[in-house]
């Protein structure tokens, strides 16, 4: 029997509630650190494809006790806003250019050998996530 440690593995998705349809081309950055007290270590970086899905996140070290995926919704929302997005409202805050959430960063606890599906559910003024199968 191999006391060695498997790596866990992460995947991730984001569908965009405010029009029902996957959040395609956002950018996605993985961070991981083996410990509370360890520093993140940047490990890459993917974008979700057509169905809202990263299919190539970086493999996470062995050692690995916590992960961070943080997810550029700025320059998302930016490009929706620019295209009119159907029934999300532009123009609610004084300034309709700016973007309510720029960012999301999640963090979570990981366990060798697990595997961990974080899906986002995300829209221009809020945005829930849980950990899918």
């Amino acid at each position: 029997m191999s006391t060695e440690k498997t790596a866990p593995y992460v995947s991730t998705h984001i569908l965009d509630t405010s029009i029902g349809l996957p959040a395609v081309d956002v950018a996605v950055t993985v961070a991981a650190r083996s410990g509370s007290d360890a520093d993140w270590v940047r490990l890459g970086s993917s974008a979700t494809d057509a169905d809202g899905r990263c299919k190539n996140l970086p493999v996470l070290p062995a050692d690995t006790t916590h992960v961070r995926l943080d997810f550029d919704t700025e320059t998302y929302f930016s490009k929706k806003q620019a295209d009119a997005q159907q029934d999300a409202p532009a123009n609610r805050d004084s300034d309709a250019s700016a973007v309510f959430f720029p960012e999301v960063a999640i963090t979570f606890a990981v366990v060798p050998g697990e595997r961990y599906h974080v899906p986002l559910l995300l829209n221009p003024f809020g945005y829930s996530v849980y950990r899918g199968s």
